[in-house]
């Protein structure tokens, strides 16, 4: 598979970035049901590790964004992934940004997206992982409609939590997204308190109804003052949150300037914010002193990278741009390198 991926990603990157995603989604979901999967892309790397008291068939995750209404969780669990992070979902439909919102950056080995929180509502996502037949790990990732105020965004990440608990191995909360308007400022000071004290509350109801615990994961943004990450670090520990994921995709144009696409409206991801969001997690291990596992996502494109990450902390790697770039032998690649 791997020596006909470039072959494969050129008739991808002639079309429509968009229209390529959701073609790319269906094509895993065929091979999936015509029981192909193993054949095209060989067994998944066996090397379990614990992390949030879950066993993680290996250390290489999909990050959310890729399948954001759950609809492909049995196709891409068969590509290898040791776990697979799906929404974000918020608790009604909305139908994200106009299009075109999804852009290529080809020289810099990068995409850029505005999609805003496009899915179909929680409650087909819950729907879709009821029917899924996949025994991979899976994180539901969690956010605000676009309408909601911020000082109600609470609210909605609690009727999320409701909803999908029962069904999740861990929940991530998406605070740092900058394509939903306001919603990185629940990154700091009370309003991140508040939503924190909120969704922990929530969590102890929902382990004793459902009788299991189901870990709470916050995703933040690559774009913070060194001091605001400490800040960060500091309230994780104090709120008793299970995990931190860094990091979400950066506002920074500063690596792809002049690029074609550069200056599109959105987070851009992919090789160009390697550094930072390792630079994100070397400071988060600093602060958390191991208290608080790291999952690290930014700009892998190599096993050095995935091993870089865990060398600056991580416990744990998602991938999202490299697989599109790279293709499925990046997630071998780096599964055995993390052995």
């Amino acid at each position: 598979m791997s020596f006909i991926y470039p072959l494969i990603r050129r008739f991808f990157f002639s079309l429509d970035a968009e229209k390529a995603h959701m073609l790319g989604l269906k094509a895993i979901r065929l091979l999936h049901s015509l029981k192909l999967s193993r054949l095209v892309f060989g067994a998944p790397v066996s090397a379990p590790k614990t992390v949030m008291g879950l066993t993680f068939p290996n250390s290489v995750g999909l990050a959310a964004g890729l399948d954001k209404n759950g609809d492909y969780i049995d196709g891409l669990s068969a590509v290898g992934f040791g776990f697979i992070e799906i929404g974000t979902v918020t608790p009604r439909p909305q139908p994200g940004n106009p299009q075109p919102r999804l852009f290529r950056i080809p020289q810099a080995q990068a995409i850029v997206n505005r999609m805003g929180f496009n899915n179909k509502g929680v409650m087909h996502l819950v729907e879709q992982v009821k029917k899924a037949n996949s025994k991979t790990i899976i994180g539901i990732n969690i956010g605000k409609n676009f309408d909601t105020p911020v000082e109600s965004a609470a609210d909605d990440y609690k009727k999320c939590l409701q909803q999908v608990y029962a069904l999740a191995d861990y929940v991530a909360i998406n605070i740092s997204s900058p394509n939903t308007p306001g919603l990185r400022s629940l990154q700091f000071g009370d309003e991140l308190k508040h939503l924190l004290e909120v969704l922990k509350t929530e969590q102890k109801l929902l382990a004793e109804e459902c009788n299991k615990y189901v870990p709470l994961a916050v995703k933040i943004a690559p774009d913070m003052e060194d001091n605001d990450i400490k800040l960060i670090a500091e309230l994780l520990l104090e709120k008793e949150i299970d995990a931190v994921i860094a990091t979400n995709t950066t506002i920074s144009r500063q690596a792809v300037q002049g690029l074609e696409h550069a200056d599109e409206q959105g987070g851009l991801s992919g090789v160009p914010v390697f550094e930072q969001s390792t630079h994100v997690v070397h400071l988060l291990a600093e602060h958390l002193n191991g208290q608080l596992p790291i999952i690290a996502a930014g700009g892998i494109f190599s096993a050095q990278d995935a091993q870089d990450k865990i060398a600056a902390g991580a416990e744990l790697v998602q991938i999202y741009t490299g697989f599109i770039y790279q293709g499925q032998k990046l997630i071998k690649d780096c599964a055995q390198a993390l052995k």
